[in-house]
């Protein structure tokens, strides 16, 4: 018997567990587990009997129909991956779109009765399937008793019956399996489980009651089959193009997209619906913060990875993030933009990149871009920290937004490049271009973000020393000056800036800034009176290791004579807009005649610049000042993208498909230096996987040749897509045409 006078008394608590917490499971709040993997499977038993087995257990099953076969019809010229549009993939397994009926071929033991026989085709999805949660979806052929996808026979001689399934239009995107049920008496028998019954059903931009539908054959022709992409890069007026192999139907392609659904533990019930589907993978497609498929890096360095400008495809990163399961390195916004092109084409979602040209990222989200000068009109870098990127590169997709009004659906932007968090994660969209153009920044997701990319100021402030700072310049044309993508059907470029913002200075777009001011957008008000005198810097093509000359026009348009102090700054940027170096700096002083114009000529020598280059080799030329007789600022931007020694690609052979052909590249180091750590890779789609060769010098003179035997797979019009790529020399590419015949 214990001691009923003992008191407890306090002892410390016990320490914590080392080591990191166990993975918390579903026990205790669901019964089973939420199906969030498409790999993840459920055993379906052979056979399920209705009752227990006699003392002699099941008799033989033999009078009752049996299957002996199933035909997926899943070679690439059988009806089902012609009619459906997906024959291009390179996968053994069927593959079809939902909406749209595809057929199978059941053999049979004996001729099938409908009057007698019970049969259904069985469908499954992730673990734990179940009817309510359309993760199990048995379909029937008979009229009388049907499920939510449709069944019927549409053929039947002999012992094989050709039955046509029809999945809803709002069906799970993902990777199925199937089973052939056949009821006895006793239970129901299946087939047993088997990887060539393995069936992939995806988005249908052809039915008109799927949410992707596009009423465009261009368009879709463009956004969903084509593999061949252009994605524009440089400044808005000096365009450079980039060829890419989006790759969507290379092998392995189609189930790393799924797997980047998995890794995100996407339910399975939430991937019928692209709204959610674009949402997550915006959030998947860069390592920020959930382990996703591409690292952020800017900084130049990429020793532990490869540099964003020397993928030619995405075929490599996603089957390689799909095998190793880890972040893969190294990734800027146009590889975001372009390994998200291939996941939504991969899944049938229609979707194009585009190019916004002077794209503002401002620290504040105001819709200001500001830039500090000093009261002596010279800019002030350690305090001007709003970045206007040279180029900024996003994703459109194009599906319905029941979540919104009428209107807002078709074209939805989403970024995948890690620059904010919405809702927690770095992720953008979708949002509605139609709302971005019209200043609607209340509708999900992110429109007040990629407003902001399109319609900032870019404001001027003079800061006094007392520290006051008053704007002296407001310019309202330069950001998002022009939004581009690739024409359906060809390789020229369409500008598509009309359809994210009105015109400059209508009435619409007056009211459009009126209203995004209701939601909370503070703009600059003021209107500093424009200066009397205009500064204009020339549009300059220059070769990366040439001097060049930078001229200053300055025009007088008044009646008096102009004394201007100006201040030339040259530095070299990342294509964000961010200073590396600056590595020219003057400041003359400039007289002009009453309505007269001047040049001011600056020598920019490839000395003074070259050793401090970034990748894109851009230099950025600010140059402002102010008039002496009246105060005000002039001022004037202007990007020069320096261009780079190109590459020469050349095929010989038969171009016809099987047929043994060559690609031979050529290279000449133009420089009086070497080049180190030399890597080149090429690739074409419906030709060549990627294909990499590392050289560890090429002297200053010397010429490289790489010639590289391959057998092109499918018949079409293509091309060979080859970068080369080192530390000194970034972006440097070649392509070459070619049209396979059959």
């Amino acid at each position: 018997m214990s001691d009923q006078s003992t008191t407890p008394t306090p002892s410390p608590a016990p320490p914590v567990p080392s080591g990191p917490p166990p993975k918390v499971t579903n026990r205790g709040r669901t019964a089973v587990p939420i199906a969030s993997a498409n790999a993840d499977t459920t055993e379906v038993p052979e056979f399920e009997p209705f009752g227990a087995p006699g003392p002699r257990g099941f008799p033989p099953l033999t009078e009752y129909l049996d299957i002996l076969g199933v035909d997926m019809m899943r070679s690439p010229d059988e009806i089902n991956k012609t009619q459906h549009h997906t024959k291009f993939y390179n996968s053994d397994s069927l593959i079809v779109r939902r909406g749209q009926e595809f057929q199978v071929k059941i053999t049979f033991n004996r001729p099938y009765k409908p009057a007698s026989d019970k049969f259904a085709v069985e469908f499954v999805i992730g673990a734990s399937p179940q009817y309510s949660k359309g993760t199990y979806i048995p379909v029937f052929p008979s009229q009388e008793r049907q499920s939510s996808w449709a069944g019927r026979i549409t053929n039947n001689t002999e012992n094989t019956v050709t039955m046509g399934i029809t999945p809803t239009p709002d069906c799970i995107v993902g990777k199925y399996h199937m089973y052939v049920a056949v009821v006895t008496p006793f239970g129901i028998r299946r087939t047993r489980k088997d990887d060539s019954r393995n069936l992939y059903i995806l988005f249908n931009p052809w039915a008109s009651a799927d949410a992707v539908f596009l009423d465009d054959e261009t368009e879709r022709q463009e956004c969903v089959i084509n593999e061949m992409g252009i994605i524009y890069h440089g400044a808005y007026d000096d365009i450079a193009e980039r060829d890419w192999n989006y790759g969507q139907f290379n092998y392995g392609v189609l189930d790393a997209c799924l797997y980047i659904m998995d890794k995100a533990a996407m339910p399975i019930t939430n991937r019928g619906d692209p709204i959610k589907v674009t949402r997550k993978a915006s959030a998947m497609l860069n390592s920020r913060d959930d382990e996703g498929v591409l690292v952020g890096n800017w900084t130049g360095d990429y020793t532990y990875g490869v540099a964003p400008t020397s993928w030619t495809g995405s075929t490599e990163i996603l089957l390689s993030y799909a095998s190793s399961k880890m972040p893969v390195c190294y990734a800027q916004c146009w590889v975001y933009a372009a390994v998200f092109n291939t996941f939504l084409r991969c899944l049938g979602i229609p979707s194009r990149v585009v190019t916004n040209y002077y794209s503002a990222h401002d620290n504040d989200g105001n819709l200001k871009t500001d830039i500090i000068l000093h009261d002596n009109g010279r800019i002030d870098r350690s305090r001007t920290k709003d970045s206007v990127w040279n180029y900024h590169c996003w994703n459109e997709c194009y599906m319905s937004r029941p979540d919104l009004p009428a209107g807002f659906g078709g074209w939805q932007v989403v970024d995948a490049t890690p620059q904010e968090t919405s809702d927690g994660m770095y992720r953008c969209g979708p949002a509605s271009v139609q709302a971005i153009k019209h200043g609607q920044m209340c509708y999900p997701f992110d429109a007040a973000f990629v407003f902001a990319e399109v319609n900032s100021d870019v404001v001027f402030y003079s800061r006094s020393k007392e520290g006051t700072m008053e704007p002296v310049k407001v310019n309202q044309t330069h950001i998002g000056r022009m939004v581009l993508t690739k024409a359906p059907g060809d390789v020229t470029r369409r500008d598509i800036t009309d359809q994210y913002k009105f015109p400059e200075g209508s009435k619409e777009e007056r009211t459009v800034l009126e209203k995004a001011e209701e939601f909370g957008c503070q703009r600059e008000k003021s209107s500093p009176p424009d200066a009397d005198v205009d500064l204009v810097l020339p549009t300059l093509e220059v070769t990366v290791g040439n001097d060049f000359e930078l001229s200053l026009e300055f025009i007088n348009r008044s009646d008096q004579r102009r004394v201007v102090d100006i201040y030339v700054s040259g530095s070299v940027v990342y294509y964000t807009g961010v200073t590396s170096t600056e590595f020219l700096f003057q400041d003359p002083t400039v007289t002009i005649g009453p309505n007269k114009s001047v040049k001011e000529v600056v020598l920019v020598e490839s000395k003074n610049y070259m050793k401090h280059l970034v990748e894109q080799a851009n230099l950025n030329f600010i140059a402002t000042g102010k008039v002496k007789e009246t105060g005000q600022i002039v001022t004037a931007m202007k990007v020069v993208t320096l261009h780079n020694p190109k590459l020469s690609v050349e095929l010989s052979g038969g171009a016809r498909v099987s047929e043994e052909m060559i690609a031979t590249v050529e290279f000449t180091n133009p420089f009086t230096f070497g080049l180190e750590g030399v890597y080149v890779r090429m690739e074409g789609p419906g030709l060549m996987m990627p294909k990499t060769k590392y050289y560890s010098l090429i002297p200053a003179g010397a010429t490289l040749t790489w010639a590289e035997y391959f057998s092109p797979l499918r018949a079409g019009s293509t091309r060979v897509m080859v970068t080369l790529d080192c530390p000194a020399l970034r972006q440097v590419r070649g392509q070459a045409s070619v049209t396979i015949q059959p």
